[in-house]
């Protein structure tokens, strides 16, 4: 495919008024990822009426709607590393390694690491938009149900790396996920599950409730806890960059992952959750020692690039087959439709301005985004100086205001604060509350896909090995869960091989 359209691209992207949509939508997206439950999704939702109704053209509106998506990819990481509470669905597994380094007083550190790897994550997949777009949109229309139900058992695969000293907790955590998948409306026959006679439980547990119950309210009972025992103790703000080894440590990470978050990103219905997940858990099986989970960098910055990198990912289906990868962008689809513009391989030539301008803006706005975080590290980390009786009050309003908004239910509030405390309590107890929320995620798209794939076949098992991809896809699955086990084996036989009983 050539390149003139990005050139075009850039010209339109270049023009004063266009940088300034883009900076603007840079910073409304990081403050909307930094509000719990809030997302870019709602953002854009609320912007694009305003923005059609002021008459602004198509590619600027495109640029700043842009600009709020992989801004608040970056912004998911601010709460959700200084309070363990996640921006939104992609910020989940940032909580996991990012908040333990806030509560060691690398705070700051914690915040440049995830700035650098976001954009080294969506820069690698601008570049893969730029130049393989067309092939992955190809390689997306190949994922039917059969496939993506293998792609979810290798996701879950991944997830038995996070079995660690409490095996059997996890595989608790997992399932409980898992079962509250079930709730709600069978996917295929239409039978309400598990609602006891209530209307609003027919569309399930809804995630944003799962999460912020889970993190937001649980944390809050935890700071309300070691407050009363006089055991809360202000955290230390610490450096504001990381060390070159740090960095160092993390390179091999964050371009892995970025990897894995743009192919996750170009297929539809996946997105950053999923995405982060699957990174994580890969990340932790090849690197783990024992660090992972206690505020490991690396663990850090995989996420990050991740959720990222599948922000970039997911424009690929939507510019070049008019196919949404995401929530996000199917609202953004509609943009495009609201300006009589129809996405597909000729967008590109018919109107080099929206796709290249498109592109080329994401360019232009991860550099935006990089200087505008890296400054402001200092200023985000002072949240962590703010009086808890200030701060434990503020999380509930944001808690509570980010719920009601999005679902206008004061069951939707109850639901929250239920989880919340199970959640409470499974920390107490010594429960990761990451495979919960991983169990929920891969669980709903497993069985959908699994119920869908088994109604195309006439019930006949045979068509999840029919395909090529299908197949790759088991042999990888297979491979995640041997491949420590034969490695452990090799190093036992060489330790006991050795003459001093360690290995060379």
């Amino acid at each position: 495919m050539s390149l003139d359209y990005l050139w075009t691209g850039f010209g339109v992207a270049l023009q004063w008024h266009n940088l300034m949509y883009g900076l603007a939508g840079c910073f409304l997206g990081t403050l909307v990822g930094a509000l719990p439950a809030v997302g870019p999704i709602n953002g854009i939702a609320l912007l694009l009426p305003l923005l059609y109704s002021m008459g602004v053209p198509a590619d600027s509106t495109m640029i700043l709607l842009a600009g709020v998506y992989y801004g608040a990819e970056y912004g998911g990481r601010i709460s959700s590393i200084l309070l363990n509470v996640p921006g939104d669905a992609g910020a989940v597994m940032t909580a996991l390694d990012g908040n333990p380094m806030a509560r060691q007083g690398r705070a700051a550190e914690a915040l440049a690491i995830s700035g650098i790897s976001s954009f080294v994550g969506g820069m690698i997949a601008v570049v893969g938009l730029t130049f393989f777009a067309p092939l992955l949109g190809q390689l997306a229309i190949g994922f039917g149900p059969a496939e993506y139900f293998v792609l979810m058992v290798f996701a879950f695969a991944t997830l038995s790396s996070m079995v660690g000293h409490h095996p059997v907790k996890t595989m608790i955590g997992c399932v409980i996920g898992l079962a509250l998948t079930t709730i709600g409306l069978d996917p295929t026959s239409g039978a309400y599950r598990f609602t006891f006679d209530e209307p609003e439980l027919s569309s399930g547990i809804e995630f944003i409730i799962l999460v912020i119950g889970l993190f937001s309210i649980s944390e809050v009972l935890f700071m309300l806890e070691h407050q009363y025992h006089g055991r809360l103790k202000p955290i230390a703000v610490g450096r504001g960059f990381p060390s070159l080894a740090t960095l160092r440590s993390c390179v091999g990470t964050v371009l892995r992952c970025s990897g894995i978050g743009f192919v996750v990103g170009v297929l539809p219905g996946t997105g950053a959750s999923v995405a982060s997940a699957v990174s994580y858990t890969t990340e932790k099986r090849l690197l783990d020692r024992g660090t992972f989970g206690k505020g490991d960098p690396r663990g850090l910055a995989a996420p990050e690039a991740a959720n990222n990198a599948a922000a970039g990912g997911a424009f690929v289906p939507m510019l070049t087959l008019g196919v949404p990868g995401s929530g996000t962008t199917a609202v953004m689809l509609g943009a495009l439709m609201l300006y009589n513009i129809m996405p597909g391989p000729q967008l590109f030539t018919e109107r080099p301005d929206i796709a290249g301008g498109l592109i080329a803006s994401m360019y232009i706005g991860n550099i935006l985004l990089l200087l505008l975080n890296l400054p402001m590290v200092h200023v985000f980390v002072r949240l962590l100086t703010v009086p808890n009786w200030v701060l434990i009050p503020g999380i509930l309003v944001l808690s509570f205001l980010g719920v009601y908004s999005m679902y206008a239910s004061v069951l939707s509030i109850y639901m929250m604060l239920g989880i919340g405390v199970l959640g409470y309590a499974a920390r107490k107890l010594d429960f990761d509350l990451a495979p919960i929320v991983l169990g929920f995620v891969l669980g709903r798209v497993a069985e959908t896909n699994l119920r869908n794939a088994l109604a195309i076949s006439g019930g006949e098992v045979s068509i999840l090995f029919e395909s090529t991809i299908s197949l790759v896809l088991w042999g990888m699955a297979v491979l995640v869960v041997l491949a420590p086990w034969y490695l452990h084996r090799r190093r036992r036989a060489a330790m006991a091989a050795a003459p001093d009983g360690t290995a060379a």
